[in-house]
Formats: structure tokens, C-alpha cells, sequence
């Protein structure tokens, strides 16, 4: 007889809870261990318990040096997530700037004291972080939409150039090429 399927939600039972909780840890573990002897992975493995225990694992390597490899490989990543945060934070773009601006506004900067300076310091370059990437949020928006446009004119050239193609035999041109064809220029006199 084979295993029963088991259905994958909360366990209610405190103790059944734990028990698979620690039999799955050790079974995740094993797992991990297996993978960076196999495949020569270095690999770092952290759980934390309902009750807030950590656990952790790390082959070869030390853990922390695993985690800082991350960290600088995808340090893009999480800037981008701490500014997302930190725009939550803020709510909105104007409100920040809102916020900046008051400070410096209502207090002399040379009475402040070094805490509101660094605080200061933070809004400041939170709300230009926030600036930089609502402008390169737009600039890549405007490259897509000028992707498009140039697309359209492309098909648009293509079809006058067939209906060219069509209407006059005799005189083929390629799109973008310049025809041969007098066409009267009057140049203003110069006096």
C-alpha cells in the first residue's frame, strides 16, 4: 500500500505541528546537503520557527560569505525593493518632496543638530532615488513608445514602397532610396 496523498494547509494540532515541522527541517537540510555535494553548489539554508528559532545551514562556504555573494550580486534587486518600500513609506513622490522642502524651509540648517542632519540627508537622497527611477521609469516608457512608432513607419514605408512597386515598373526604388526624378526647387534670391 502507498502513502496516503496529504493535503498541504496549516496542521491545527500544536504537537502533530511540530513534529513535521522538525521532520521536514531535517529532510530540507538533508536535501540541501545532497545538492552541494552532488552538484559542488555552495549553498546556504535559512529557517525560522513559529517560535522565532533560526536555523541554518551552509556548505563549504561560510553562510555569511554565501549571503554577501547574494547580496552583491543582486544588490540591484534590492535596492530596488528597499526604494519601493521607502516610496511606500512616503506615500507619494510630491509628498516627499513636500516633506524635504518643509524641513529645510522651516529650520536654519546651520542650527540643526546632527540627527536631523542625517535624517535630513536620507529624505533627501531617498526622494532623488525616487526621482531617478520615476524618470527612468518614463524614459523607458518613451523608448517603447518611439520602438512603436518607428515599427508603424517601417510597415507604412514598406506598403508606399510596394504600391510604388505596383504603379511604376520601370522605376523601382528600395525604401529609403532617392529617386533620380527632377522635381522643380526654387531657391529665394539673395539680394
Amino acid at each position: 500500500m502507498g502513502r496516503k496523498k496529504l493535503e498541504i494547509k496549516r496542521i491545527e494540532n500544536k504537537s502533530s505541528r511540530q513534529v513535521t515541522f522538525s521532520k521536514r527541517r531535517n529532510g530540507l537540510i538533508e536535501k540541501a546537503r545532497q545538492l552541494s555535494v552532488l552538484c559542488d553548489a555552495s549553498v546556504a539554508l535559512l529557517v525560522v520557527s513559529a517560535s522565532g528559532k533560526l536555523y541554518s545551514f551552509s556548505s563549504g562556504d561560510n553562510l555569511v560569505k554565501i549571503l554577501d555573494r547574494y547580496g552583491k550580486q543582486h544588490a540591484d534587486d534590492l535596492k530596488a525593493l528597499d526604494l519601493q518600500s521607502k516610496a511606500l513609506n512616503y506615500g507619494s513622490h510630491h509628498e516627499l518632496l513636500e516633506l524635504v522642502e518643509s524641513k529645510l524651509v522651516e529650520s536654519n540648517v546651520d542650527n540643526l543638530s546632527v540627527d536631523s542632519l542625517v535624517q535630513l540627508e536620507k529624505h533627501l537622497e531617498t526622494a532623488l532615488s525616487v526621482t531617478r527611477a520615476k524618470k527612468t521609469e518614463l524614459m523607458l516608457k518613451l523608448v517603447e513608445t518611439l520602438k512603436a512608432k518607428e515599427k508603424l513607419l517601417k510597415e507604412e514605408n514598406q506598403v508606399l514602397a510596394n504600391q510604388m512597386e505596383k504603379k511604376g515598373g520601370d522605376a523601382e526604388m528600395s525604401p529609403g532610396q532617392i529617386s533620380d526624378v527632377n522635381v522643380p526647387v526654387t531657391l529665394p534670391l539673395l539680394n
